[in-house]
């Protein structure tokens, strides 16, 4: 189930990433599994990376120690793999930076993650610009694309994006790394709308969204919410039957905010 089934919904997809590998691979399927139980949509799967400059201190922290245990990207296929045959109907979009596919081969990496069962692929590092080779051997195997805009990105730039992105176009809702904020970026609603009005494709947010107050906030002008560095966290615990607890009750109140939030607005009146 990818972001177009939600344009049409009052009710917009629940979006949970997740650094796979950490604290381990077995552990982050629980986390997971955590999270579909309580009504995730779609999985953002992140590839451990140590060089991860779009990301806050959290996601950092975690994607290096992922990566000092030896969790490569075919193991976060084979995650996925496991995940698909689990979850038939979850979508699964891998999180990576460029680096590790470009060491996996372009046309191998696309046939695994096709027997990965994944849907598409947010290479975060990767301009559009610099994708069409990357696009078309994806699209060979059925695997969509997923780039991001910026509320720096100018409007030329942003056609470009959604022409590249076949599933959905990912708004990082402020300038800076990921990371959890106790406000969200006052001018975000405004531009939220003009992108609205300017592309046809289905929208993510992300990039700072951590609890359901934030959720409602933001969901009547997009299709989808990322919530990334507030799940990841909480999986810092050691205490693994805490963290599970944790999650659940974090994600139960983004599930409702993404289901219930035009009665907030309702209300608001």
């Amino acid at each position: 189930m990818m972001l177009a089934d939600f344009q049409k919904s009052k009710r917009k997809a629940f979006i949970p990433f997740v650094v796979a590998g950490y604290p381990s691979l077995k552990d982050s399927e629980k986390v997971i599994d955590i999270l579909v139980k309580e009504g995730a949509d779609l999985i953002e799967l992140g590839v451990p990376f140590t060089d991860a400059l779009a990301d806050g201190p959290v996601i950092q922290n975690a994607s290096e120690k992922a990566a000092r245990e030896n969790i490569t990207l075919n193991d976060v296929l084979e995650l996925s793999q496991t995940l698909r045959k689990k979850y038939p109907s979850l979508g699964l979009v891998l999180f990576s930076y460029f680096n590790p596919i470009f060491k996996m081969g372009l046309d191998v990496f696309s046939k695994k993650s096709k027997i990965g069962g994944l849907d598409a692929v947010l290479c975060v590092d990767l301009p559009p610009e610099e994708s069409i080779l990357y696009r078309e051997i994806l699209k060979k195997n059925d695997i969509g694309t997923v780039f991001l805009a910026s509320p720096t990105t100018i409007e030329k730039r942003l056609t470009l994006i959604e022409e590249a992105s076949s599933e959905f176009i990912y708004y990082v809702s402020r300038t800076g790394v990921t990371g959890t904020r106790s406000e969200l970026s006052p001018t975000l609603e405004k531009e939220l709308k003009k992108l609205r009005s300017q592309v046809k494709k289905p929208l993510a947010v992300g990039f700072g969204i951590s609890n359901g107050k934030q959720t409602v906030q933001v969901a009547p002008f997009v299709d989808g919410i990322v919530v990334g560095s507030a799940f990841v966290k909480l999986t810092q615990d050691p205490d693994l039957d805490r963290v599970l607890n944790q999650v659940g009750v974090l994600a139960r109140e983004i599930k409702l905010a993404c289901g219930t939030h035009h009665l907030y607005e309702i209300l608001s009146l």
